[in-house]
């Protein structure tokens, strides 16, 4: 996934989509081209998030610099086998890798199971990185104000955070939104 072949300007979208998803492609570009603090793309499942995270992600690789990509409930399980006596590197060494990484990419943030250990795990990494302010790309689905309190603050600090807030639809259907995504839709235009 690159921004070459990102569809920023997909058919039969209504023009404030268009326009949404064409400042969304250009805050993506902005940021792999010099990654400094955080920024965070909301929308629906399909409207370019990851595509856009990977694109940044790509983009680094190609300059030589390292990245470490993960969706959020994979990262917990690699977490979770660090425990095993089979795991060829320890539960630290991972966790380090995942809290130091130069540049780290969570997709999928909010999908994982909302266990205690799960939140205590993201918390510790998202605050370390926040305070060490470490470059960090982060897609979800969610509103900021339904992540988990000690979490979301810290995405929504506009002094750290730039906010992508993606309104197109999925790519990959022809469905609406259900109730659900509208109010969804409507929270995240009320923080644009």
């Amino acid at each position: 996934m690159t921004f070459e072949n990102f569809d920023r300007r997909r058919v039969n979208l209504p023009l404030e989509e268009q326009k949404n998803l064409e400042w969304a492609f250009n805050e993506a570009r902005r940021f792999a081209e010099a990654p400094k603090d955080w920024i965070i793309f909301l929308g629906f499942n399909g409207c370019g998030k990851t595509h856009l995270a990977a694109a940044i992600g790509n983009y680094q690789l190609q300059k030589g610099k390292p990245v470490f990509f993960k969706v959020v409930p994979d990262l917990l399980d690699y977490l979770r086998a660090t425990f095993s006596p089979d795991s060829t590197v320890t539960y630290d060494e991972f966790f380090d890798k995942v809290r130091n990484a130069p540049l780290l990419i969570l997709d999928d943030f909010g999908e994982q199971a909302s266990t205690p250990w799960a939140q205590e795990k993201l918390y510790q990494i998202i605050n370390y990185r926040y305070n060490a302010r470490l470059s960090t790309v982060i897609t979800t689905c969610l509103a900021l104000e339904d992540i988990e309190t000690r979490i979301g603050s810290r995405l929504a600090d506009n002094s750290m955070s730039s906010n992508v807030n993606i309104m197109a639809p999925d790519y990959r259907s022809d469905f609406a939104p259900s109730e659900e995504g509208k109010q969804q839709a409507r929270r995240l235009r009320r923080r644009r």
